[in-house]
């Protein structure tokens, strides 16, 4: 079994990587290959050179716009390193890359040698959002069921594909568990993008940054005791009805992106 046989011969990838301390989104085309590296095309250039390290989510969920608690669609988070540039192409070569399906692992890549870096960073409480009166909403968003969190990860950043509310001054709201991996980053480092897949409303094909909204922001804390938990449950069930069964669980973590700026794919 190869990359290919999940994710499919040609898909759109959110692609992360850092450059003087920052963190760097581009929205591109890949292909994998049958040695599971992936061949990708960047529209508007890239910056990156060989050695860089990146990390790329792909998924193959086009078409499927209604989902229910299990996430049945095939998606990564590759963490891998160019091992060939050429103009507007490059080569990602995996470091590290598990395929999920549902709650499953299906395919599990592994470049030999590769250790997990350690983190020595500590964890600590996130701040509680500053929102004191639930915003509104946007309409426009309800039909994008899901975008992509990219989070500040030793060496490479980390992506996941998450769920999602967001108002009309794009704050975004998520739901996840103490013991995710994406949590214990946001309690490491609250800074966060949020890349928004507007593909369910309309596909760009030509113009495919055009299909999603990368939004720069900070993380905040909704706890269940805030004014606004109740409002924003029900709002994030009406909009995502399959994440119903995750607020039976106590420890459900609410988190809130406040918007500091709109990016531009590949701008620092």
């Amino acid at each position: 079994m190869s990359l290919q046989t999940f994710i499919g011969k040609q898909v759109l990838g959110v692609l992360a990587f850092y450059r003087h301390g920052k963190t760097i989104i581009h929205i591109c085309c890949v292909y994998p290959l049958f040695d599971n590296s992936l061949k990708i095309f960047f529209p508007r250039g890239h910056s990156l050179v060989l050695g860089d390290f990146a990390t790329i989510h792909l998924d193959n969920r086009t078409g499927v716009y209604e989902f229910d608690s299990d996430i049945k669609v095939y998606r990564a988070s590759y963490k891998g390193h160019v091992s060939e540039v050429d103009g507007d192409w490059l080569t990602l070569t995996a470091r590290e890359c598990i395929v999920v399906h549902g709650m499953s692992p299906v395919l599990s890549l592994k470049e030999p040698g590769y250790e997990f870096p350690k983190d020595c960073r500590p964890e600590r409480a996130i701040s509680k959002s500053p929102l004191n009166t639930i915003p509104k909403f946007a309409d426009k968003d309800f039909p994008n069921k899901v975008g992509v969190l990219v989070t500040e990860a030793i060496e490479q950043p980390h992506t996941t594909v998450l769920a999602f509310l967001s108002s009309e001054d794009d704050d975004i709201f998520l739901i996840t568990f103490p013991e995710t991996f994406k949590s214990k980053l946001l309690k490491r480092s609250a800074h966060c993008y949020f890349v928004m897949d507007e593909r369910a409303s309309y596909t760009f094909e030509k113009s495919i940054e055009w299909n999603y909204t990368i939004i720069e922001g900070e993380a905040y804390s909704i706890e269940r005791s805030d004014p606004v938990f109740e409002e924003v449950r029900q709002a994030f069930i009406d909009k995502n009805p399959w994440e119903l069964p995750f607020f039976i669980r106590q420890d459900l973590e609410m988190y809130h992106i406040k918007r500091e700026k709109i990016v531009f794919p590949g701008a620092l």
